[in-house]
């Protein structure tokens, strides 16, 4: 191999090297309050501002789980959001699913208007339709519901996750549905056991980013539910920030355990994520 040659294959390497590099350091950058979080939460309360600081426990202990989820409301939080995250996915998805479809698969007059107005409302800061919002939930009797968090929660994911949904649908042959009625099968039937199938990562991508917008909320959760018992978690996380200063390990040690839903649903959703995603940004 000449000299000319190694010098030409040394810029390739050289910049996949950054590359890896810049993904450890982003990766890094991002385990590191995790890392530091749980290790918080395994130090008793007294030790926790203790200088210099310690990255590992000198004592472990669990005093902080057992307080958090056996002497608080963190539990009750946990299943609130769950019960309304998991209603939100499914309210979202029977509006989203066939609006993308419709998108994708049938032309009519206004259509591009139409998508773009829907991508426009999704545009809207929440804290603008704050207020009116708010009057309309003590005026019409469901404030303090979980009724009021997830109108709201799948009203403003519906336009996004109509577009997530359309470009997958997009990417999936038409051919299948023409065969489908070829054999006699009608259109809403040959939607339901041909298409739906297919767009099962779709569909599985937009359900998880639902479920994470809704779970990782604190302005709706604070601003519709003063009671105690209907808080959903992000709003109960702040029960450890008081007057009198901040219990850092119980606040560590309840994010730790708000944080073990999310990393389960990654684990087993993360193909159907990514193909979703990836079939989304190639057609929408």
């Amino acid at each position: 191999m000449t000299t000319e040659a190694a010098q030409v294959k040394r810029p390739p390497k050289l910049r996949q090297v950054g590359i890896y590099a810049g993904l450890v350091a982003a990766a890094a950058f991002a385990v590191f309050p995790l890392l530091w979080g749980l290790s918080t939460s395994l130090k008793p309360e007294s030790t926790v501002l203790v200088t210099p600081v310690r990255w590992i426990p000198e004592q472990i202990t669990f005093e902080n789980y057992s307080a958090v989820l056996f002497d608080s409301q963190i539990p009750r939080n946990l299943l609130n959001s769950v019960i309304v995250s998991v209603i939100t996915v499914v309210v979202t998805l029977l509006i989203a699913v066939p609006a993308a479809y419709s998108a994708a698969r049938y032309r009519f007059r206004g259509k591009a208007g139409l998508l773009f107005f829907i991508l426009m409302t999704s545009m809207v800061p929440g804290i603008a339709v704050l207020v009116p919002l708010y009057y309309l939930a003590v005026k019409l009797g469901v404030y303090d519901t979980f009724f009021v968090m997830i109108v709201i929660y799948a009203a403003w994911q519906v336009p996004t996750i109509i577009w997530i949904l359309r470009g997958f649908f997009e990417s999936i042959p038409a051919d299948i549905e023409e065969a489908g009625r070829v054999d006699g099968t009608s259109s809403f039937g040959a939607f339901v056991r041909l298409i739906l199938p297919l767009a099962k990562p779709g569909i599985g991508a937009a359900s998880i980013i639902t479920f994470v917008y809704v779970w990782n909320d604190y302005l709706i959760a604070s601003t519709f539910v003063s009671d105690a018992d209907l808080r959903l978690i992000s709003v109960g996380l702040y029960t450890y920030l008081t007057q009198y200063g901040t219990v850092w390990g119980q606040l560590t040690a309840a994010v730790m355990v708000t944080l073990l839903p999310m990393i389960i649903a990654f684990v087993l959703f993360e193909r159907r994520l990514v193909a979703g995603l990836s079939a989304g940004a190639s057609k929408g």
